[in-house]
């Protein structure tokens, strides 16, 4: 497996543009049924945040990547959101799209399906004007520093987020253990903890970057958040389906976890 250094060394050749393109356009961005793999992601987090449990003042999404569409349900329960990436490339994509800039990737469709799954009849331009006004935070991190944003969030998150980002940026398993417990950090006693993420994936393709993933088993998911003391409360998994394995990764399947760092006293 490749050391922290040669990974790093990878993500210099990240392409935003191509990563989204590979991921989240058809095949595997097809909103016309469920059983494909994005609906899915959309839906779990929709579910998730309908019982109205997880919200309060601020969510700190880690390692948002070049993407919002994780934080399409999660809006209407936070004051603030903050999104933070390791590479300034993503950052950047995320300003575009914050701003409205031209050329900016078109998440339209994702806002409205999320609309339409969540039911509440809203126009989708509001979901999207008001995650852009609660987006007003895009921070650089290292998830591989015990302080991952290099000084502790003040106040801490009311919830944290991590899609696809943390067995992406590990290069084995007890790293993306210890990855897990920092950000963890980064959250209140009593803090909800949603994570999506790859099963059985050695690699992924982002233009001319061909980066390695820790292939995980949902036991390994629940043994690092065990690690990272925070309490499992929901675990889901999906497979990816034979006509979505398009030769950009090897993965097998995602998984959703949803854990609570326990209140303090516990």
């Amino acid at each position: 497996m490749s050391s922290l250094a040669e990974l790093r060394e990878g993500y210099e050749r990240f392409d935003p543009c191509a990563y989204l393109r590979n991921n989240y356009l058809p095949p595997r961005a097809d909103f016309s049924s469920e059983e494909f793999v994005v609906p899915w992601k959309l839906r779990c987090l929709a579910d998730t945040f309908a019982s109205g449990e997880i919200r309060g003042q601020t969510l700190i999404d880690v390692g948002s990547g070049p993407t919002i569409y994780q934080l399409l349900s999660a809006c209407d329960h936070f004051e603030e959101i903050v999104a933070t990436d390791y590479l300034a490339v993503n950052r950047e994509e995320l300003g575009r799209w914050v701003r409205g800039d031209p050329g900016a990737f078109d998440w339209s469709p994702f806002i409205q399906h999320v609309c339409k799954i969540e039911g509440r009849g809203e126009p989708w331009q509001d979901k999207e004007r008001r995650l852009r006004d609660r987006l007003r935070r895009i921070l650089p991190i290292d998830v591989h520093r015990p302080d991952p944003l290099g000084a502790p969030l003040d106040p801490p998150a009311d919830a944290l987020l991590s899609a696809f980002c943390l067995e992406a940026v590990s290069p084995d398993r007890a790293a993306f253990a210890r990855a897990l417990l920092h950000v963890g950090s980064l959250l209140r006693p009593g803090g909800h903890a949603l994570l999506l993420g790859a099963l059985g994936e050695s690699f992924y393709l982002a233009g001319p970057a061909r980066l390695p993933v820790v292939p995980l088993a949902l036991a390994d998911v629940r043994a690092a958040l065990a690690g990272a003391g925070l309490a499992l409360r929901e675990l889901r998994s999906y497979e990816m389906p034979p006509a979505l394995r398009t030769g950009v990764d090897d993965v097998h399947g995602v998984f959703f976890a949803h854990a609570q760092k326990p209140p303090q006293g516990h």
